[in-house]
Parts: C-alpha cells; sequence; structure tokens
C-alpha cells in the first residue's frame, strides 16, 4: 500500500513544517490547535463540537467534516479526546481509512485501550505514539505540560518536535505505547489522593484556627507540599472561584483505570482506592462536570468550615 509521506519544510530559521491533523479541540486541545499554528504547521482540525472546530479555523487551521476526511488528508494525526471508549471509536475509523503514517494519542486512554487501538493500526501498517499529557489547561497554554510518550523509536523520533511544542518536559518511555498511558493514570491516581488528602487536612487546619493562606505557605516549603497545595487549591480555592480546569468525572475515570490495570496485574492498592470512592461520591452529588477540586465543599460542611473566601 502507498503511504503519503509528511511534507517537510525548510525555512531560513531551519524550523521544520508539518502537515498535521488534530481531532479533538476542546479544553485542551484549542491550547495544542493555537500552539501548533503559532509554530507555523499547517493544521487540519475536527471536533464534533461545530462550535469547537470553528474557534479553531478562525484562527487559521482548515476544517474537515469527519474523521475520515482528517485521515485522507494528513499523514500524522494527533487525537485529543475526553474518553476511551471514543478515542477506540476513533482509532478505528483511522486504521480503516488509509493514509495515516503515525497517530499520536494525547488522550489519557489507559494502556488496555491503548494496547486494542495499536493492534487495529498496526495491521494496517500505522504507528501509534501513546503521549498523554500532564498540567492542565494553563500548562497546555503555556506549553509547559509533561509529555509522557511510549511507541516505535523511528515514529517517535519523526513527531518529537511537535511534542516540544505543546510541552516542556518530553519524556519517551519506550517502544510499547501503553506505557505512556500507565504513566499517566499512575500520576493522575496519586494526584487525586494527594488533593484530596490536602482537602482534608486544610480545612482541619481552619476549624482549629490557622489562617487558610498560611497553612499553605507553611505546607509549600515544608514536607507536605503537593501539586494540589502549589497550584491547584492556591489558584481555585482561596478565592471560591473554582474554575473547571479538569473535571472530577475525568479525574473519577483515570484513578478508575489505574486501580483496573493495577489489579490485572496483581498489585495491591489499599490507600488510593479511597480517593476514588470519594471522587465516586462527589459525581453522585452532582459534582461531576464541576473541577475536581470543587468537593472540597463537602468536606467543608460536614466540618462546618469554609477554606478561604471571596476577595472583599
Amino acid at each position: 500500500m502507498t503511504r503519503v509521506l509528511s511534507r517537510v519544510i525548510r525555512t531560513s530559521e531551519e524550523t521544520t513544517i508539518m502537515k498535521l491533523g488534530l481531532i479533538g479541540v476542546g479544553n485542551i486541545g484549542q491550547h495544542f490547535a493555537n500552539r501548533l499554528l503559532a509554530a507555523g504547521h499547517q493544521l487540519i482540525v475536527h471536533d464534533r463540537s461545530r462550535e469547537a472546530q470553528d474557534r479553531i479555523v478562525a484562527r487559521g487551521a482548515i476544517g474537515a467534516n469527519s474523521v475520515e476526511e482528517v485521515a485522507r488528508q494528513t499523514p500524522i494525526v494527533l487525537l485529543c479526546l475526553p474518553l476511551p471508549a471514543i478515542v477506540a471509536e476513533v482509532g478505528a475509523q483511522i486504521a480503516q481509512a488509509g493514509g495515516v503514517r503515525i497517530l499520536v494519542d494525547l488522550s489519557t486512554t489507559g494502556p488496555s485501550v491503548t494496547k486494542t487501538v495499536e493492534a487495529q493500526l498496526s495491521a494496517k501498517g500505522i504507528a501509534m505514539i501513546g503521549s498523554p499529557v500532564s498540567g492542565g489547561t494553563v500548562a497546555a497554554e503555556k506549553g509547559t505540560l509533561a509529555v509522557m510518550a511510549a511507541g516505535p523509536k523511528e515514529a517517535y523520533d519523526e513527531i518529537e518536535p511537535v511534542l516540544h511544542v505543546i510541552g516542556k518536559n518530553v519524556f519517551y518511555l519506550g517502544a510499547d505505547p501503553s506505557l505512556g498511558q500507565t504513566m499517566k493514570i499512575i500520576n493522575n491516581t496519586l494526584y487525586a489522593t494527594s488533593m484530596i488528602a490536602s482537602c482534608e487536612a486544610l480545612v482541619y487546619g481552619v476549624k482549629a484556627g490557622l489562617d487558610p493562606q498560611t497553612l499553605l505557605d507553611v505546607i509549600n516549603v515544608s514536607s507536605g507540599r503537593s501539586f494540589a497545595t502549589l497550584e491547584r487549591i492556591p489558584q481555585c480555592v482561596l478565592d471560591r472561584s473554582f474554575p473547571v480546569r479538569f473535571t472530577t468525572e475525568l479525574l473519577h475515570k483515570d484513578v478508575k483505570m489505574c486501580m483496573d490495570e493495577a489489579e490485572k496485574l496483581g498489585v495491591p492498592m489499599l490507600v488510593n482506592p479511597a480517593a476514588r470512592q470519594f471522587l465516586a461520591f462527589a459525581i453522585t452529588q452532582g459534582d461531576g462536570p464541576r473541577d475536581n477540586v470543587y468537593p472540597i465543599r463537602h468536606i467543608e460542611e460536614w466540618a462546618g468550615v469554609q477554606f478561604g473566601a471571596k476577595p472583599e
């Protein structure tokens, strides 16, 4: 079968310009699109939300009406999708469409789904790079994400410059595309557990009479600090703004995947399941589409205190 080669242009500054496809331009994907366009890449985008797609087209991308249309026009396709089932569906469509040489999955898909999609793609001669990212929407906008890539080394070497456009810390984890996904769900599970534990401890501190800002200041130069205390809680809880950067339901999805995959390998997890259970409870209370730090409100309600306050 004839393969379409990626078109490479050398500018006077020796910048490599590529023709890329991007499927999924929502909360995170829109920032990928903006950065790739700013870097000079030719970008063809598709999203089930026409509003999201049109927003990126207005910034210089070419819109496509379907996954297959993207696949027929671009040899390298990036995915940024919210759920493993959607990644599996889109991966199957790309495998059938033909034309693509490399598929880069930037979503959090989980190792099992990645292995299934990779088998379908490899049967068609398509290389898969599993490359989830971490850092949230702010880091995506700034291009400072951590990127956890895995897959055939030759394919990785070809798309590595693209990964450096969207992330600051790019790691190659090995030839098995599922390794990046394993790394990502481990990371997100650790975040979830430390975030919920931090919320409990901070609410306790306020109830005992400590000032919220002082609590964070001390913890963040001490051994109890974490991403939650350094960034998420100061940015989202102190002023009670709770901007949606990563939803409770998506974090719960990632933690559940980690529990399931660990069980398959016979690895015991005794502490992390408590975080999953709390997130599951929060979802039953309507917090699924809200940011994942929003459920601190339940701990506050049970304790009868509030951490932080609206600025005067």
